[in-house]
């Protein structure tokens, strides 16, 4: 068996076509703002990418780089201002912020109806009781790949190996949603292994290259490689050992080009919805 690799790319650019046509016939624009504290490279890349996914889909949007030692309160102010500004729909700061920095505070301090990461306590508990809101943007993207793919999470076994509040936790309240039964695993399961081999489905989000080899997989499970890490040789990777599972698997998602552009893509599926909120459409 060969797996069928999910092409994320090719998918990120069919949602944001979507995107674009809604917004073309918006008479007013959704608008985003990105604010960018310090000077992280990998950081400054994403917001990069945002902006040009902003102009792609004729999304209106704004950058604030923010030097490192900005304090808590100009920071604060400066969201405040944002939140109060009729044409941004959308407010987003890039994490992780530097450490003297409050993280939660700031987050909290996003209006939920503006939250497009989906980080607010409003908007998690909204996904946890299943109502419509923002969804968060990775697990999101997840989600849509395997529905364009035709792979139906009802009645399957999903295995979540991260527990993180940004992938695993909502991945696990998504897949809910569709009817699978989850499991969430993380550093302190007893075995890995045994838990992996059960999944219908695995969504690998641990941070830690080469974790899920090629015998922690069941023949013909859906593996979807959400981490984002750099091997001994500088390339980039996944948690899953590619080579190995891509034998196994009967879908399976790449790193790069999988999981990756379908969370920007959901970003602006985000502030498109941010904009029907506040009355845009």
């Amino acid at each position: 068996m060969s797996a069928t690799v999910m092409d994320g790319k090719a998918l990120a650019a069919k949602v944001k076509s979507e995107v674009r046509c809604k917004v073309e016939s918006l008479s007013k624009k959704p608008g985003l703002a990105v604010i960018l504290v310090g000077d992280d490279p990998a950081s400054r890349v994403y917001v990069n990418g945002k902006k040009r996914d902003c102009a792609e889909c004729g999304i209106y949007s704004e950058e604030y780089a923010l030097p490192a030692e900005i304090s808590q309160e100009e920071l604060l102010d400066l969201i405040d201002v944002l939140n109060g500004r009729e044409d941004i729909d959308g407010i987003l700061v890039q994490l992780p912020l530097p450490k003297h920095l409050d993280e939660r505070q700031v987050l909290l301090a996003i209006r939920p109806d503006k939250d497009v990461d989906c980080f607010h306590p409003f908007n998690v508990g909204q996904l946890m009781i299943g109502e419509d809101g923002f969804l968060p943007c990775t697990p999101a993207g997840v989600m849509r790949m395997l529905d364009e793919y035709s792979i139906d999470p009802a009645g399957k076994h999903c295995v979540i190996v991260g527990r993180s509040n940004i992938v695993g936790k909502p991945q696990a309240m998504l897949m809910l949603r569709k009817n699978a039964t989850v499991t969430v695993c993380h550093t302190k399961t007893a075995d890995l292994k045994a838990e992996c081999l059960r999944a219908d489905i695995l969504v690998a989000a641990a941070g830690r290259a080469g974790l899920i080899t090629g015998d922690m997989l069941k023949e013909g499970a859906m593996v979807v490689d959400v981490a984002i890490n750099r091997n001994e040789q500088g390339r980039l990777c996944g948690d899953v050992v590619y080579e190995a599972a891509v034998e196994r698997a009967s879908f399976i998602t790449p790193v790069p080009g999988g999981v990756g552009p379908m969370t920007r893509a959901m970003l602006m599926e985000n502030t498109l919805y941010a904009a029907k909120l506040h009355g845009k459409w």
